[in-house]
Formats: structure tokens, C-alpha cells, sequence
């Protein structure tokens, strides 16, 4: 979603989350205080990792990032969903055959797999991504050339996600 925007700030929320690549986490930004170069937004997408702070004992510093730069990215935790003010929260739904994983009525970012690519409700369909965008994307790095999955993403900027 990020890399569709071209340039963009992802924030992540979950305390458990993955250690991204980057000098200082949000936990270090809370304890630390925001400097300039946090509020600048730059080319191409930034990755702030957690480092182990709660969302909301973070709020001040991603209520300043989210002012600050143009897109942002919220990386939520699994579980539960938290609510943020003035913020749209994009499902990503993974389309798949039964009712394993209920799709609910509310709009949503479909990915598509092999054996399932229509969709089932309103929202944003992704294309089954190819092996080397995600071999790509698990190593931190873009995509070769025009990835057709990442321009698929382009439209959920421009979704009305209930805000």
C-alpha cells in the first residue's frame, strides 16, 4: 500500500511486531521526543518500527507524524482492532473458498489467490502476486520494474473507507 503511494510513512502499531530495519523505533520517539528529521517527509516510504510501545502511550508522537506527512500507514495489530480518530481503517482480506475466514459487509482490500479471484463484495481486488514481488518484499526491497501487484494497491488511496 505504501509503495503504491510513492512516498509514504509506515507507522507500525503492533508492540509484538517484526524488528523493521532503522535507526530509531516509535518507542525510542516517545522516550526521546520527535526531532525535525522525523516530521520531514522524504522520497519513497519510511518504516517506523514499534520497539514495544502501546499505541496509546504513543498517540502525541503518531498524532505529530500522521500531521506531518502527506500519507501514512498504520501497521495495526492483529488483535483487537483499535479505533483511531479521523483515521480509515483498510481491511486486507485474504479471498478463499468457504466461510473459514468471514468476509463481513464491510468494504475491504481483497487479495486474490490461485483458486479464487472474484469479488465478493465492495472494496479493491488484488491480482496474485508474483513469486519475486514477494520474495522482493520479504527482503525489504521494491519489486523489479512496474510490479503489477504494487499498482494494484493505488486505488485504496482513493477508496471511501467510511471516514
Amino acid at each position: 500500500m505504501a509503495l503504491a503511494a510513492g512516498s509514504a510513512l509506515v507507522i507500525d502499531l503492533d508492540s509484538g511486531g517484526p524488528r523493521y530495519p532503522g535507526e530509531r523505533s516509535l518507542a525510542d520517539i516517545v522516550a526521546d521526543g520527535l526531532r525535525r528529521p522525523d516530521l520531514t517527509p522524504r522520497p519513497g516510504v519510511a518504516v517506523l518500527r514499534n520497539g514495544g510501545v502501546t499505541p496509546a502511550a504513543a498517540a502525541a508522537v503518531i498524532d505529530a507524524l500522521v500531521a506531518a506527512h502527506p500519507r501514512v500507514v498504520l501497521r495495526l495489530p492483529p488483535r483487537p482492532r483499535p479505533v483511531a480518530d479521523g483515521a480509515a481503517v483498510v481491511p486486507v482480506r485474504l479471498l478463499l473458498p468457504g466461510s473459514l475466514y468471514p468476509w463481513g459487509d464491510r468494504p475491504a482490500v481483497f487479495q486474490a489467490t490461485p483458486t479464487l479471484a472474484s469479488l465478493p463484495g465492495q472494496g479493491v481486488r488484488l491480482p496474485v502476486p508474483r513469486p519475486i514481488t514477494i520474495e522482493s518484499l520479504l527482503r525489504g526491497r521494491r519489486p523489479p520494474g512496474k510490479d503489477r501487484w504494487i499498482a494494484a494497491w493505488a486505488p485504496v488511496w482513493r477508496f471511501p473507507w467510511g471516514r
